[in-house]
């Protein structure tokens, strides 16, 4: 049974954001019910893209909103919506973004939250086109099965707060090491939201992998993440990580143009650019493991690709882990060892290529992406085999400091 949902207090906290949106449908995310779509679906709450506005434009039902809003309720009760995690894993904070609601934002809100064995969850009736809908019975009484009224709480019944009309974001951290796989919005009694952003990191059952095909140790989606980057100008490191390929290059990291490149470029004899500087991603794999094969993905970037890149992969323990975040990545040389020599990529293309780990067979549990001299990659993938090996203790509460100081660079 859940607890009560007292009244909260809204805290704010920033760091989480940096991490991925377990709930976007760009991952997979999906909505399995809402009390009421009446004038705009609750699809809208997990879109990638942010909010917008129309002045002007209105539907049959009324204002066309780019967020979920439901009718001025008349009965008793409130409205309330399921979301289906793309991503399964451990959520660290909530956005709860009511940007353009100006008039009509929901009072309040609270969030629960389930983990949900996939083979017990009932058959949910397709949603449809949904504006100026309902739920009907029948909606209703699939969804009772999923008893949500007794789902833990993880935001309390609180206020939201508006801020500026385009942008009004309001944040919730969570303290909880448990993995969910469903969130319940309930919104008191009704109103609008935006986007409804579920910030956290994946977490894979390793015990169901078979033990004899490779496995990509860095996914978003197994608990892979960024811990450190030189420049995200355009795109987090956490992109090239994510579900599925790419769908533009807004799906990538890509870095801003070094101001350090030389007025007049020159190759070396291997045919690589001469220029001393680079960007770099540090990532912390979802599992110990060997690396043996790489995929290096410049799928949409042409004209802005890397000229080269290297990885590097390391051992570290959490301690070490928060020792070179507060020292921004400055691991001594030694550390690194190379899974990847300094390489040539073409733009817009797939590389596949065989780590260095084949011959070494080196655990690591860290790995670093260089790229030169800047540019933009669209998906990472580093292929090998989970160790028992794990000097990553459990935390009690997560380290997510991402940040660069400004002008901070590695040299390839």
């Amino acid at each position: 049974m859940a607890d009560s949902p007292w009244e909260g207090k809204l805290a704010r906290s920033l760091d989480f954001t940096q991490l991925a949106d377990l709930a976007s449908e760009s991952v997979g995310g999906k909505i399995l019910f809402a009390t009421d779509d009446f004038f705009a679906p609750a699809e809208n709450l997990i879109k990638r893209e942010r909010p917008s506005f129309r002045e002007d434009e209105y539907t049959e039902f009324g204002k066309w909103m780019d967020g979920w809003e439901t009718r001025r309720k008349r009965t008793p009760g409130h409205d309330w919506c399921i979301i289906k995690l793309g991503i399964q894993g451990i959520i660290r904070g909530f956005d709860v973004d009511i940007s353009y609601f100006t008039g009509d934002y929901a009072p309040r809100i609270s969030i629960q939250a389930a983990n949900l064995e996939e083979d017990k969850e009932p058959q949910m009736p397709e949603r449809g086109v949904r504006l100026g809908a309902a739920a009907t019975p029948a909606e209703f009484e699939a969804v009772a099965e999923l008893r949500s009224n007794d789902w833990n709480y993880l935001v309390p019944m609180t206020e939201l707060k508006p801020g500026k009309p385009a942008s009004s974001h309001n944040y919730f951290p969570v303290n909880s090491q448990q993995r969910w796989t469903h969130i319940r919005l309930n919104i008191f009694p009704d109103g609008g939201i935006a986007r409804l952003r579920v910030y956290g990191s994946g977490q894979k059952d390793w015990a169901t992998t078979d033990p004899k095909e490779p496995f990509d140790l860095v996914a978003l989606a197994h608990g892979g993440a960024c811990v450190g980057f030189s420049d995200a100008h355009f795109g987090h490191p956490n992109n090239m990580i994510g579900v599925g390929k790419a769908r533009s290059m807004a799906d990538g990291w890509e870095t801003a143009r070094r101001l350090d490149r030389p007025p007049v470029l020159e190759n070396d004899k291997n045919g690589s650019l001469l220029v001393t500087g680079c960007e770099w991603a540090v990532f912390r794999l979802a599992h110990p493991g060997v690396i043996t094969q790489i995929e290096i993905d410049t799928t949409y970037f042409k004209g802005n690709s890397p000229d080269s890149c290297k990885l590097d992969g390391c051992i570290l323990t959490t301690q070490e882990e928060e020792d070179m975040i507060k020292q921004r990545w400055e691991l001594p040389g030694h550390k690194w060892k190379p899974l990847l020599p300094v390489t040539k990529l073409s733009a817009n293309e797939s590389h596949l290529f065989d780590s260095l780990t084949l011959e070494l067979q080196d655990v690591i549990t860290h790995a670093r992406l260089t790229i030169a001299p800047d540019g933009g990659v669209s998906r990472l993938r580093l292929k090998g085999f989970p160790s028992s090996i794990c000097l990553l203790r459990p935390r009690e509460k997560p380290m997510m400091r991402f940040s660069v100081k400004a002008g901070f660079r590695a040299n390839l």
